[in-house]
């Protein structure tokens, strides 16, 4: 068996062959492949990188996971397709170094800050508080609504904390000293999501959408505290709304349908094919533009004008591949849409037995995590739409699932009050943190 050697190509995602065809022993590692690749690249610091075989990943050798578990010949040229993985790792949460209290009701929404620094909570007792993470204490308490906080925004440079609540505002925090910077008003039912206008776009970044019950969505100038655009299309509750990085804005409702708008207010088109509410929609550039300018370095923009071309750099990186739009919805099944190719889904995933909660892209863009009330996760390849796993191990309905920044890891919380946080690598769980006494709403 050691003496076994199969021919191999490498290849990128996109087609393109990298050296020539090479005769390697079938018991090579995925660690050893890294080594070729990076000789071949003549890359200045070694990467590290993951390897495909007919989708299948090489995570020991090409003997056990190819040849043994895939059934494929050695016969066969094997075409190894490699993807860049994250310089930077994150370690895994393994223990609850602090429970932050002082919330009287549910906590409903929880956010860091775009740069990392800071972590807001949005809470059913009315407030929202932001808290000191090196100490990990409440720092400022936020009071002002007069009905349960739903959801709350970060503005891309970090500065504004936007809140939308069931008392039908929206409201904007200061978060260093959590005083009100103003009240939005004109939305007749509560709100559902937020979402500010990407800092690439908009360096002064002072624009804000929200979406509400009552079927409309309003653009916000959030510097003279007006609403300078309403979207109405919409025949029922708009559940979800995200402003994308081409500059429309994107909107899924209870009426079945997702609506893209352009940024003066018109419609540019209408995405059917859902047979149920469109509970959550997500993008494969997500990640880039929630954090804007700051990446793992820590390192801090000095101006407006360099935090917006740093914002547009890690933005043109991560839509290199095309842009996807995945959205989840009460039919138990999610579309995956490619907009610059057609209106219609490029791929319908289906699976999931109960209604899809959550779906969210991870930081790379390569994997689609959805959750779901049958108590699943499932896994989806990210450009294609593929079925790749289940992960199972919750025992109630789950509710939000969170990607590492390096996309190796993932967690999911749940209804049955753990977070588990999941392998990528192998598919399997690698931690439970239990500690929650009772369901677990956000992460």
């Amino acid at each position: 068996m050691a003496d076994t050697t199969v021919l191999a190509q490498f290849q990128t995602a996109d087609g393109e062959k990298t050296g020539p065809p090479l005769s390697l022993p079938a018991n090579v590692t995925a660690e050893q492949l890294t080594v070729l690749i990076n000789k071949f690249l003549e890359t200045s610091e070694p990467r590290p990188y993951s390897f495909y075989i007919d989708e299948h990943e090489v995570v020991r050798s090409i003997q056990t996971d190819i040849i043994d578990a895939a059934g494929k010949s050695t016969e066969d040229t094997l075409v190894i397709v490699y993807q860049p993985q994250a310089f930077f790792k994150v370690r895994a949460v393994t223990r609850c170094s602090s429970s932050l209290t002082g919330h009287t009701e549910a906590v409903l929404s929880a956010s860091f800050s775009p740069d990392g620094s800071q972590l807001a909570s949005g809470s059913g007792d009315t407030t929202v508080r932001i808290w000191d993470l090196s100490t990990e204490t409440p720092r400022v308490t936020c009071k002002g609504h007069r009905n349960w906080v739903l959801c709350i925004g970060w503005s891309p440079n970090g500065r504004v904390l936007a809140s939308g609540s069931m008392d039908n505002t929206v409201r904007l925090w200061d978060p260093e000293t959590g005083r009100e910077l103003g009240m939005l008003g004109g939305h007749r039912k509560w709100i559902t999501a937020l979402s500010w206008e990407p800092q690439h776009l908009n360096a002064q970044c002072n624009r804000l959408a929200s979406s509400s019950k009552d079927g409309t969505v309003r653009i916000w100038d959030t510097t003279l505290r007006r609403c300078v655009l309403t979207l109405s299309g919409h025949t029922a509750a708009v559940t979800c709304v995200k402003w994308g990085g081409d500059g429309r804005i994107y909107t899924g409702s209870q009426d079945k349908s997702i609506k893209v708008w352009n940024s003066d207010g018109t419609l540019y088109k209408t995405l059917s094919g859902h047979a149920h509410w469109v509970n959550t929609l997500a993008f494969s550039t997500d990640f880039a533009l929630r954090t804007g300018a700051f990446d793992h370095t820590g390192k801090h923009p000095s101006t407006t004008e360099d935090a917006q071309r740093r914002a547009l750099e890690r933005y043109t990186e991560a839509s290199s591949r095309g842009v996807r739009l995945v959205s989840g919805s009460d039919d138990f099944t999610m579309h995956l849409w490619d907009l610059s190719v057609s209106s219609k889904p490029i791929a319908r995933m289906t699976g999931h037995q109960k209604v899809v909660n959550h779906v969210s892209f991870s930081p790379d863009g390569r994997l689609i995590a959805s959750a779901s009330f049958d108590n699943s996760v499932k896994l989806w390849d990210g450009h294609t739409g593929k079925f790749i796993a289940s992960l199972r191990g919750h025992v109630a309905a789950v509710y939000q699932v969170c990607w590492s920044s390096d996309s190796r890891m993932m967690l999911s919380a749940s209804k049955d009050s753990t977070l588990k946080i999941w392998d990528l690598r192998t598919k399997k769980l690698k931690l439970e943190l239990p500690g929650h006494a009772d369901e677990v709403f956000t992460v």
